[in-house]
């Protein structure tokens, strides 16, 4: 027999999907709800605590629960272009590069991508959107060896598809994630309020080769309630 409050979670989540309560709106508040349902407010709580855990909804001290926003989900399962993942959500990706330039590798970015001191890099900054909408700022450093006959496009705006016509296979990539304060800079580019949390990733990804070349060191900083990271094993 299926538990009350699942009920609940699947009736509010059905309404949510139907656009009985929209992206950003505030639910009525417990007293509310639970007499609606004809339950008590602890088992109310429950469908709306299982609900905020799954990011379907956000709960705000002092100001209530609301429909989440509509988030990018990256499954972290290896590595994967930013455009491969906005396109398999059915959104629309782009991106606008702030800065690319050809420079001398720091001394992170050689023990990152296996390089000798003195070593020349691409380095370049942009801003990737889907739908129009900034969800990350990011720096990608590529050994330039490794793109010299690509063109600058070919960097910019598809680097994975031009890897692929090149016949370069990707392979694992080592990833970290943590939380931080997104600078006023930043936050310009992104849309956001400045000292908003970010989550921030570095990720060095590797060819599929015996040598398994480094190719790829990115610093990027997600906004929070735009992207979400998930685990599956």
């Amino acid at each position: 027999m299926t538990a009350i409050y699942i009920k609940i979670h699947d009736e509010i989540k059905r309404q949510i999907e139907t656009g009985v309560y929209t992206v950003g709106q505030r639910l009525p508040s417990e007293r509310v709800m639970s007499e609606k349902f004809g339950v008590s407010r602890m088992t109310l709580r429950q469908a709306v605590t299982s609900l905020v855990e799954e990011g379907i909804l956000s709960r705000y001290v002092g100001s209530g629960t609301y429909v989440a926003s509509d988030r990018v989900r990256e499954k972290m399962r290896g590595t994967t272009s930013f455009t491969e993942i906005i396109k398999n959500l059915g959104k629309t990706p782009s991106s606008k590069v702030i800065s690319y330039q050809k420079t001398k590798a720091n001394e992170v970015e050689c023990d990152k991508l296996g390089l000798k001191k003195g070593a020349q890099i691409i380095r370049m900054e942009r801003i990737r959107y889907a739908d129009d909408l900034p969800i990350c700022y990011e720096v990608a450093s590529i050994p330039h060896r490794l793109i010299a006959d690509f063109a600058k496009d070919d960097i910019a705006n598809h680097f994975y598809d031009t890897l692929a016509v090149a016949g370069k296979k990707i392979g694992r990539s080592e990833q970290i994630i943590s939380a931080k304060i997104v600078n006023k800079e930043i936050a310009s580019f992104l849309s956001v309020k400045p000292n908003s949390a970010i989550l921030a990733l570095t990720q060095v990804s590797c060819f599929a080769n015996s040598e398994e070349t480094p190719f790829e060191y990115v610093l990027s900083q997600y906004v929070g309630d735009r992207f979400e990271f998930y685990l599956e094993r």
